[in-house]
C-alpha cells in the first residue's frame, strides 16, 4: 500500500461496515492507530479522518476517503464495535492510482 498518497494521517476502516449511508464502524476499543502510527484516543465528538485501500486484480489501486465525528455505537445489530463515525457532508470520496 502506498500511504504517501494520503493527504493526512487517517484511520483505516472498512466501508463495507456502513450501518447507515453516513455511519461506519471504526473500533472495538478506545484507541486506534492511524496511518502514521499515532495512537488516536476515541471518544464522542472526536473529529477523525478515515480511509480504505483496495488493490484490484487488474492492478488498479483505490483509496476511499472520508471524515467525520466519532459516536458511541448504540446500534443493537452491531454490538461488536464500541465506536462508529458519522461521516460529514463531504461523503466518501474515491481516488484511483
Amino acid at each position: 500500500m502506498c500511504i504517501e498518497n494520503m493527504d493526512k494521517p487517517r484511520i483505516k476502516v472498512d466501508f463495507n461496515e456502513l450501518m447507515e449511508p453516513d455511519l461506519v464502524l471504526i473500533s472495538q476499543t478506545d484507541e486506534r492507530t492511524d496511518s502514521e502510527g499515532n495512537i488516536i484516543k476515541l471518544f464522542s465528538g472526536t473529529f477523525v479522518y478515515l480511509y480504505e485501500f483496495n488493490n484490484y486484480e487488474d492492478g488498479e489501486e483505490e483509496y476511499l476517503f472520508a471524515e467525520g465525528v466519532v459516536e458511541l455505537n448504540d446500534k443493537l445489530m452491531n454490538k461488536h464495535a464500541k465506536w462508529s463515525c458519522r461521516i460529514n457532508n463531504k461523503g466518501i470520496v474515491a481516488k484511483y492510482t
